[in-house]
């Protein structure tokens, strides 16, 4: 049973992970590599955030961790005699058998899912170990040879060694700091255990800084975004404004597109078939557009080869800047055209909701039919009422009652960020309901309730935040397959170096990590592979502790909005809840691009349907003729 638990878990995140990645990257266009490494990541760090409750509640029953009974009964005994030799007199065996009823534990039944003793250690150094060759070594060298725009296999190493210098050096600036603080103290030698324990903290600490960034922005964020919509009017507004910026973005990708096209035409005349760099320029038109690949082919069959001695030819430098803008160009391109056709379908339905909340049957009616058919128990269980009552009554309140419960989950969580050191009283709400838990020794109730429950959010607070942010075009992730294989790894990255801070501030917030909360008891194995914070005290006693504080400023300056009032002002158009004059604008502009999309797909609908119609009355003319 408790190796089976494990092993269940083992097989449900890999699926998880293996859904998510299908739902953001191609399988059939982007390369194994690419996709290997991406799930690799994720899979470890689902993993480490599925079996820490596991681990929390194995600790939980101490008698299954330490020595066996037979010898905790031993030292009972001595320590009986050892008292009756004291007082010069020997205790009978009724005093032994009181002595013995007395002083034992009350019984501790083996967890569900326990896990036996060197299971555990050996499970977290694998994964621990692995993800972070992942972060550090792997995935940035991977995401900048995808990208890059070389045409051999030195030249694309080359230039991602020269990209991911950054990333290195910020690793290598915290790890040298650290090992210097603990060279130069005089009462500590460092061995190969502290050595790993001084990277395992330069690491923690990169990521505390962004975790903390990120946990508080997501603390607030969703449940603001539950209860922005539940608001119909809201949420229609903000799609209107998407869509005027998103025409804004298609038009940009488009004209990018020429461009770059025009460049490789220009290119490709000036390289005819016999020069040495016409291998690059095939290169480059099998990443353009099937139109462009045939329009090129077609004009070097006209013009023919080149003869003109005067022309300029480009450099192979030049065609590697050219072969990485004509990836990044089409790229851009394909997740503008997806993105505008979803964000169109949510539109229409917004549309059709505002239209059939003062609809007297009571059924929900479409303005167009899905692309997508609906399956058999969708169209006998999701009718048209049952539709109806969803979008035009339940579905508000629904979402405010979640978005209620999500900000009491977040309000425990920043109070507990802030209070998690103090042992005594014990101030962290969740290191109490686990203290009441191993109390009753309800082993479901700490692993559900207290652990899952609360690493759980955590985790959504933080993962959906990277998977919502965007920084310019150089990284997000659009779902429908559409995501970048340099985005897809840069997710990678941020999860594993996310995701061991992430475990460990949630250990110190129930009071497990006795570096933090300081009380001697047993330490789950995620712990001892982090190894002793004591070897820096400065890290362990200050940095863990205090700098989560600032989740509490973050939250506070997520809730005013000041994010989006500084983007605003810095040029970087926001959607503002409060009216305001590029706001309306934008939202006016929506609507009306919505309208003429409306009217364009109706007279295609209305085509096909005459189509349809004509169809069946030649049919039907054909076969009276017949008769």
């Amino acid at each position: 049973m408790s190796v089976g638990s494990l092993g269940i878990e083992i097989v449900v995140v890999f699926f998880l992970a293996l859904f998510l990645l299908h739902r953001y990257g191609d399988f059939r266009k982007q390369h194994p590599l690419v996709l290997f490494g991406t799930l690799l990541s994720w899979y470890l760090c689902f993993l480490i955030v599925f079996t820490l409750p596991l681990d929390v509640s194995t600790v939980s029953c101490p008698q299954h961790r330490e020595t066996p009974s037979e010898r905790w009964q031993g030292k009972c005994l001595a320590t009986l005699l050892s008292q009756g030799c004291e007082s010069h007199s020997l205790p009978s065996y009724d005093n032994i058998v009181k002595f013995f009823y007395d002083s034992t534990p009350k019984a501790c039944h083996m967890p569900w899912s326990y896990i036996p003793d060197g299971i555990l250690p050996g499970f977290w150094r694998v994964v621990y170990w692995t993800s972070q060759c992942l972060t550090w070594l792997l995935l940035p060298f991977m995401q900048s040879y995808a990208r890059s725009g070389g045409f051999s296999i030195s030249g694309k190493i080359k230039t991602a060694l020269i990209e991911n210098a950054i990333y290195y050096g910020t690793y290598l600036l915290i790890f040298s700091s650290l090992l210097i603080y603990v060279a130069v103290h005089p009462k500590w030698q460092l061995t190969w255990r502290d050595l790993q324990t001084i990277g395992i903290a330069a690491a923690n600490t990169w990521g505390l800084f962004l975790l903390v960034l990120l946990l508080g922005y997501g603390l607030v964020e969703i449940p603001r975004s539950y209860w922005n919509s539940s608001r119909h009017g809201y949420l229609l507004a903000k799609t209107y404004f998407k869509v005027a910026k998103l025409a804004t973005e298609r038009a940009d990708a488009e004209e990018n597109m020429e461009d770059t096209m025009q460049e490789v035409a220009n290119s490709s005349d000036a390289i005819g078939y016999s020069h040495p760099l016409r291998k690059c320029i095939d290169t480059i038109l099998k990443k353009c557009p099937r139109e462009i690949q045939d329009k090129m082919q077609r004009r070097n069959v006209e013009d023919g080869e080149d003869d003109n001695t005067h022309t300029i030819y480009p450099s192979k430098r030049s065609l590697t800047k050219l072969h990485k803008q004509v990836i990044n160009a089409s790229q851009r391109q394909r997740q503008t055209l997806v993105q505008w056709d979803i964000l169109l379908e949510e539109a229409f339905h917004l549309e059709d909701v505002q239209r059939n909340l003062t609809s007297p049957s009571q059924q929900f009616v479409r303005s167009f039919n899905s692309c997508q058919s609906p399956s058999w128990p969708s169209r006998c269980l999701y009718t048209p009422t049952v539709e109806w009552y969803w979008e035009c009554v339940l579905r508000t309140w629904c979402y405010r009652l979640m978005a209620l419960l999500l900000s009491l989950l977040s309000g425990a969580v920043v109070w507990s960020e802030c209070t998690f050191f103090s042992a005594k009283p014990v101030l962290s709400l969740f290191a109490v309901l686990i203290q009441i838990a191993e109390r009753d020794h309800n082993y479901l109730y700490i692993e559900v309730m207290a652990c899952f429950v609360t690493i759980f959010f955590l985790c959504v607070c933080i993962y959906s935040t990277v998977f919502r942010i965007r920084v310019f075009n150089y990284y997000y992730l659009v779902p429908h397959h559409q995501t970048d294989a340099y985005s897809l790894q840069f997710s990678g990255m941020l999860f594993c170096r996310l995701t061991p801070p992430l475990c460990l501030n949630f250990l110190g917030l129930i009071h497990m990590d006795s570096t933090i909360s300081h009380q001697q008891r047993i330490q789950t194995a995620y712990t001892s592979i982090m190894g002793s914070m004591r070897l820096l005290p400065f890290i362990a006693d200050g940095f863990y502790i205090y700098y989560p504080m600032l989740v509490l400023l973050l939250c506070i300056a997520t809730f005013c909005s000041l994010g989006t009032h500084c983007l605003n002002l810095l040029g970087f158009t926001q959607f503002m809840s409060q009216s305001n004059d590029l706001t309306s604008d934008l939202v006016d502009e929506g609507k009306e691009l919505i309208k003429r999309e409306r009217r364009r797909r109706q007279r295609r609908e209305d085509g096909q349907n005459w189509k349809q119609v004509s169809a069946c009355l030649f049919f039907f003319e054909s076969l009276s003729d017949h008769r």
